[in-house]
């Protein structure tokens, strides 16, 4: 289990950088763009899934990552693509 704070995500580098911390620590790496989180959640950078993420004060970073995005035919807001990738890729994510 890994718990990422939504408080201090403003953009998508803040989230990178704290989905890093959260899973590898103070300065951890886990993806810097959408493709090499993709890559980190398929092992060999910390954690393996299946794992479980708390996700604490998700509105803060919903409100934050609101970009609107392209994904093949449609397009999704980032937060709610994070958390497509994440199930996609067997992360449990529970929002607190």
């Amino acid at each position: 289990m890994f718990t990422l704070d939504g408080r201090h995500i403003v953009d998508r580098d803040t989230f990178y950088c704290a989905i890093g911390e959260a899973v590898n620590g103070p300065g951890g790496y886990f993806g810097w763009n959408l493709d090499a989180l993709d890559d980190c959640l398929r092992g060999g950078w910390g954690a393996t899934t299946p794992f479980t993420l708390h996700w604490d004060f998700p509105a803060e970073a919903r409100a934050r990552l609101a970009e609107r995005v392209p994904v093949g035919d449609r397009e999704l807001v980032v937060f709610d693509l994070l958390l497509e990738i994440f199930e996609e890729r067997c992360v449990s994510v529970i929002l607190r």
